[in-house]
């Protein structure tokens, strides 16, 4: 049975195959990979370097760098599996109203098709409520037609959608 996690080193071996899936490049939601720059997730060092930078992002007391928000990171797994990621942005800056949202997700392509995404988003949203959200902003690319069933089972009511310098994205609020 699948179950939310905070991010650990313990599940690197699952973490790098899981990684290993996706094409190279690939952006994984709601993984927290820009906060990886310049590390080696291959090597123990870099991968426990990004572990930690994921777990310190939900401190409020603690300053993030710029452009970015704190967030909270949980890993998607079944025992010592690594599924995928959710990430609950705490608030909204310019770029994430536009395009990125209060939560991005996504599932290894070998665990997709099974409900997951739409599991873990439904596990994230009292997150949300305790962090004193009223609503929140998620986005998906207008050709994924799974993480927009996944949103509107979750509540989302399509706002629009946009389309910046930065990509098109649908954009769905969930009241909370």
């Amino acid at each position: 049975m699948a179950e939310l996690i905070s991010p650990t080193r313990r599940l690197r071996t699952s973490w790098l195959a899981a990684r290993d899936e996706w094409h190279p490049g690939a952006h994984q939601d709601g993984a927290g990979l820009h906060l990886a720059p310049g590390d080696d997730l291959d090597t123990p060092e870099g991968f426990s370097a990004w572990v930690d930078r994921l777990l310190r992002q939900s401190d409020e007391s603690v300053p993030v760098g710029a452009g970015l928000v704190h967030a909270t990171y949980y890993w998607i797994v079944e025992g010592d599996t690594y599924l995928g990621a959710i990430d609950l942005r705490h608030s909204l800056n310019a770029v994430l109203l536009e395009l990125g949202g209060h939560i991005g997700y996504s599932v290894r392509p070998s665990a997709r098709r099974r409900g997951l995404a739409t599991w873990a988003l439904g596990e994230v949203l009292p997150q949300a409520r305790k962090l004193g959200l009223d609503r929140v902003l998620v986005t998906c690319d207008p050709d994924n037609t799974g993480s927009a069933r996944s949103i509107e089972r979750n509540g989302g009511v399509l706002e629009d959608v946009r389309t910046t310098e930065a990509g098109v994205k649908r954009r769905y609020w969930i009241d909370l």
